[in-house]
């Protein structure tokens, strides 16, 4: 493990956003209170051997009856900037149709509250909570998605529009699609090519809904969306490792961002991407063309990849951290803070791309709890080293303009339940007691330039 490398807050810029990020399902609980409708992820943890131990995220921290003292410890921290999501579900029960006063209310009440404290709301459409009705009827897979989602955003901005400048309108579309509907191990829980690629498609055109829906009814709004990103690197110097990375990178990397951008989807790299062709009509080459204000990039490693001859359409096998000798983190993930030195680098080279945000960065380490006090030492080196990387990437590119922590709080984290950890808050779960950890306070003192 390195020492802690001695920057400052003030080399970033005056103009450098800082904050911490959330998500509405991993943190709120009140799952079905006050008029919600079901999601996705509702009926997905009450299947059997879906999520570690069984967890669900039905109480999760509680930020639902919790939120103005979460709030209050963001604003302890000195964190000017806090992301967190809608659920679709609580606004809109059924997905489409009646809107659910009370879930509106809610929002109105932590929005304001965040107002109050002077901390500035980003607010993401989607972290993957898609109402289950919707998914009755096909959900991502069904292109009747881009008006449910169209309506959807539309409720959400009218309601909020004078209060909330900044807008992200999906999270991580390539893992919703990549793990709710190839893989199967979140939720809706499909598989197979006859899934990801019609789920694929409607979201990247959905990214342009929502840019188009915001900007029609607020023009001032700044909007952006995220994706996720890990640093491609082959196994070894052979030719057939170095094709895999960039088959993998095409994948991971490329495939929601450049269509965004008019570059198409990368089928030279990637040929059974073909087989999206048979659900774009001719509108959508336009439709799917859209200039972001910002984009939200989220890193938290690198993977190291081989060619397999056994994996089909794309011929590669990730190789874990835990067999390559390297310090990782309680998700197997490298500790390889270049990562994201080389995502913005990337990003920042598509001409049409104004802006990058790290909308994601952090890692989960077991924590230490001694007399009260939560020792996580681990996690401010992970986060220093990480912002080291970012100040590097900030001196070759102006695009890259702001930084969030995930997250906040502990939280459900999805498919491995509340094992992981990745909070600068510990939650006790039975008590629903918060306490800052000594990675919180060391990013309350950075932000002060102590």
């Amino acid at each position: 493990m390195t020492n802690i490398k001695k920057f400052s807050k003030e080399d970033f810029g005056d103009d450098f956003v800082w904050g911490v990020s959330t998500s509405a399902l991993q943190t709120e609980g009140a799952y079905c209170y006050d008029g919600k409708g079901k999601s996705i992820w509702d009926e997905f943890v009450t299947k059997k051997r879906k999520i570690l131990n069984n967890d669900n995220h039905f109480e999760a921290a509680d930020f639902y009856n919790h939120y103005k003292t979460d709030i209050d410890l963001i604003k302890e921290m000195g964190i000017p900037n806090f992301r967190f999501s809608l659920s679709w579900s609580r606004i809109l029960p059924h997905g489409i149709g009646e809107v659910n006063q009370a879930g509106l209310n809610y929002y109105h009440d932590v929005i304001d509250y965040c107002l109050s404290k002077e901390i500035q709301p980003f607010i993401t459409l989607y972290h993957w909570d898609l109402p289950l009705e919707l998914e009755k009827k096909g959900g991502w897979t069904n292109r009747e998605i881009l008006k449910w989602f169209e309506e959807y955003v539309t409720v959400c901005i009218n309601a909020f529009k004078d209060k909330v400048l900044y807008w992200m309108v999906l999270n991580e579309p390539m893992v919703f699609t990549g793990g709710g509907y190839f893989l199967g191990i979140h939720a809706p829980g499909k598989k197979g090519f006859k899934n990801f690629i019609p789920a694929m498609h409607h979201a990247v055109l959905c990214q342009a809904v929502g840019f188009n829906t915001i900007k029609a009814i607020d023009p001032s709004a700044q909007v952006g969306t995220t994706f996720s990103c890990s640093y491609i690197t082959p196994h070894t110097n052979s030719d057939k490792d170095k094709k895999t990375a960039l088959r993998v990178d095409a994948l991971l990397n490329r495939l929601f961002i450049e269509p965004t951008l008019g570059l198409g989807y990368p089928i030279d790299v990637l040929p059974f991407l073909k087989k999206v062709n048979r659900y774009i009509l001719p509108e959508d080459y336009e439709l799917m063309k859209v200039t972001f204000d910002f984009i939200g990039i989220q890193n938290y490693t690198r993977e190291v990849v081989a060619h397999s001859y056994f994996r089909p359409y794309i011929k590669a096998k990730i190789i874990p951290a835990n067999k390559r000798k390297v310090f990782y983190t309680s998700m197997d993930w490298e500790v390889y803070p270049e990562s994201i030195y080389e995502m913005v680098v990337k990003y920042a080279a598509y001409k049409d791309v104004k802006k990058i945000i790290i909308t994601e960065n952090g890692a989960a380490f077991p924590d230490e709890i001694q007399e009260g006090e939560i020792y996580d030492q681990q996690r401010i080196h992970y986060v220093n080293s990480y912002l080291e990387q970012v100040l590097k990437s900030k001196l070759i590119s102006s695009k890259i303009t702001g930084y969030f922590i995930w997250s906040l709080t502990d939280n459900f984290e999805w498919a491995e339940g509340y094992q992981k950890r990745f909070g600068l808050i510990y939650i006790d779960y039975e008590t629903k007691k918060r306490t800052i950890k000594k990675s919180g306070l060391w990013y309350k003192a950075f932000l002060k330039n102590n």
